[in-house]
């Protein structure tokens, strides 16, 4: 990666929008184990901020699942060659002992990224669908989505964050 093309970014490309999100974040995050059934809704709290001069952004957050401590961590960037945004997640509950990666194509000042994850009883691989986008300036949501085998995509997770 050159200079120019992540100075470039950083100024007014996928960086700039990365590092738009930076901050602390409170506000709630829904969960749903079923399509349009919410299983859980929990107060949440976010910290993001850049590493490496800001070519990523490091997500650390806490709250809980039906009354349960949950903490997770993502590393979010966007690979200026490859023309795409990638990361790592990892949490206490979902992942297990798994470090989930995913990436997706730049579109509609959103981020946006497909993994997939494996599921025990040994069926085939699921999609996870993680979009990330401000609709105000001191508003950020993270919707996740469990995509079926089939194609079928559905919202998992939900977290509207406000700046602190």
């Amino acid at each position: 990666m050159s200079k120019d093309s992540f100075e470039t970014s950083l100024q007014s490309g996928p960086h700039h929008f990365l590092a738009q999100l930076v901050g602390t974040w409170e506000g709630t995050t829904k969960t749903f184990f079923e399509p349009g059934i919410l299983a859980d809704e929990s107060p949440w709290i976010g910290t993001l901020r850049p590493i490496l001069g800001g070519m990523f952004i490091l997500h650390e957050y806490h709250g809980s699942l039906q009354g349960n401590p949950l903490n997770g961590t993502a590393l979010y960037g966007y690979a200026v060659g490859l023309h795409q945004f990638q990361s790592a997640w990892v949490d206490s509950f979902h992942n297990g002992t798994v470090i989930m990666y995913s990436q997706g194509s730049n579109h509609d000042d959103r981020f946006n990224v497909l993994g997939s994850y494996h599921v025990p009883d040994g069926s085939p691989p699921w999609g996870w669908r993680t979009e990330i986008f401000k609709p105000e300036s001191d508003q950020l949501i993270i919707r996740m989505y469990n995509i079926t085998p089939d194609g079928e995509e559905s919202l998992a997770v939900e977290t509207t964050y406000f700046r602190a």
